[in-house]
């Protein structure tokens, strides 16, 4: 067939209607080379090849009538003639490679089935390293240490609000990306750097507490598989070992700043709220009439453990593993107009919402600041405490006796097991001692009287 160059198409194809096949030249390697022109005038090459009686046809790539008629590899626009020969050759030599399997088209179908399977793995593997993710950020550092959290308090712990709040401050809010990240990923390195930041900020007895509550988090992980009584939820965390175990306490900030009240700012302060009226006056009384107790325990009482001459509380502080321990203070005369004067509805005696639920300890700590304002310096609620103690000792109280009053230093072995006695009647008259103790500072001595000069009997000139 002529040619209209060497090389070239055959000068038929600009007549033939568009979408037909005209052949280029028969190829020494089987087949033939083909020439299609499009409804753009382009020019799509083609390998036309048979095969077990069938006749294929493979596209090549568009003709580039540009390119050197020598070349044997296709420009960025397209082939010329030599370029689709070579391409059929290539071709050719995959078919008889495949000829058993189906020839170039059952060698097409295998590669696509094969890239089809690949893309499919590739799916399942992208699927499951997404899964992976999830589930690492279901079990993440935030997650364990709200499991902790809600342990704490489904045991009455009071510390679970302190634990929550460092948590979020501190570790959540502060270290995003390790909080988001698994929980067994967690470094001694990363909890020192924790540990760091506050120490750096002034916050050395926080982080101290910080330290405490994540290794209690992270043994609770690792306790999970020897302990029933731990939920079984912390096994899905897969921790290990504990990496806050291995890094050390920094002793210098375990000293907490009690600064008791001297026994004349705690009558100071009795003054201050013994005539307070309304709710205010009635819990800051109860407070330090029954011993100062602590505060997140005593704003917790309901009037199911409210007795004519008693409150129980339940001391949250006790040994880990156990719940919490039942206190009983007995009630003064004082103690017991206050407690009178509270409107007995719903759960919770100390309540501002009708007994539904209990006021704060920030909420009474708040009343309390109020009332004293700058009379006693560097005032907090949570000094009356060390301060009822303080008082008590100088008044002759035992230290055993005043452990009892309030719930401290019981812990031994002879306290536990052996001691039954309820010791009510002697925390009783410490709580008078302190009654009387702090009546005496608001009946102040009446100043004397001056006393008339007695007459002189000197005579009036010696005078």
């Amino acid at each position: 067939m002529s040619m209209n160059k060497p090389g070239g198409i055959p000068p038929l194809l600009k007549y033939a209607p568009a979408g037909t096949y005209v052949t280029v030249e028969q190829l020494p390697h089987g087949g033939s080379l083909q020439a299609r022109m499009l409804s753009t005038q382009a020019v799509q090459l083609y390998w036309r090849y048979s095969h077990r009686g069938q006749t294929f046809r493979e596209p090549i790539g568009m003709y580039d009538p540009s390119s050197p008629p020598k070349k044997l590899e296709p420009s960025p626009r397209g082939y010329s003639v030599a370029a689709g020969r070579e391409r059929c050759r290539q071709l050719a030599m995959q078919h008889d490679l495949h000829r058993e399997d189906g020839g170039l088209r059952g060698a097409k179908l295998s590669e696509r089935k094969r890239l089809a399977q690949a893309r499919e793995e590739q799916r399942l593997t992208e699927a499951a390293a997404a899964a992976a993710a999830t589930e690492r950020a279901r079990h993440s550092l935030a997650a364990v240490l709200d499991e902790y959290v809600k342990l704490q308090r489904s045991k009455g712990r009071i510390s679970a609000r302190e634990a929550e709040g460092i948590f979020d401050l501190h570790v959540v809010a502060a270290w995003p990306a390790i909080a988001q990240a698994p929980a067994s990923d967690l470094s001694q390195e990363q909890v020192v750097d924790m540990l760091r930041r506050l120490v750096e900020q002034g916050k050395g007895r926080t982080s101290n507490k910080l330290r405490t509550y994540l290794r209690a988090a992270y043994q609770c992980a690792i306790d999970v598989r020897v302990s029933a009584s731990i939920p079984v939820a912390f096994k899905a965390y897969g921790v290990q070992s504990n990496p806050v175990a291995l890094t050390k306490r920094d002793r210098q900030f375990d000293s907490a700043d009690k600064r008791p009240l001297t026994t004349g700012e705690l009558r100071a302060y009795w003054r201050l709220i013994k005539k307070l009226p309304s709710l205010r006056g009635h819990c800051l009384r109860l407070h330090l009439l029954t011993g100062g107790q602590r505060i997140e325990q005593l704003v917790r009482l309901r009037w199911a453990d409210v007795r004519a001459d008693s409150i129980t509380i339940h001391d949250a502080k006790g040994r880990p593993g156990q719940g919490p321990r039942a206190h009983t203070v007995p009630i003064t005369k004082g103690a017991a107009r206050d407690l009178q004067a509270l409107e007995r509805v719903g759960d919770h005696v100390f309540s501002t919402t009708k007994g539904v639920k209990p006021i704060s300890g920030t909420t009474l700590s708040g009343w309390a600041a109020q009332v004293v304002g700058d009379a006693i310096e560097g005032f907090q609620l949570k000094r009356v405490r060390s301060g009822v103690e303080t008082l008590l000792a100088a008044s002759r109280i035992s230290r055993e006796i005043r452990g009892h009053v309030q719930s401290h230093g019981l812990t031994g072995i002879q306290a536990r097991h052996y001691d039954g006695h309820d010791y009510m009647l002697e925390k009783r008259e410490a709580l008078d001692v302190l009654a009387r103790e702090l009546a005496r500072s608001a009946t102040r001595p009446k100043a004397a009287k001056p006393q008339p000069k007695a007459a002189s009997t000197r005579p009036r000139a010696l005078r």
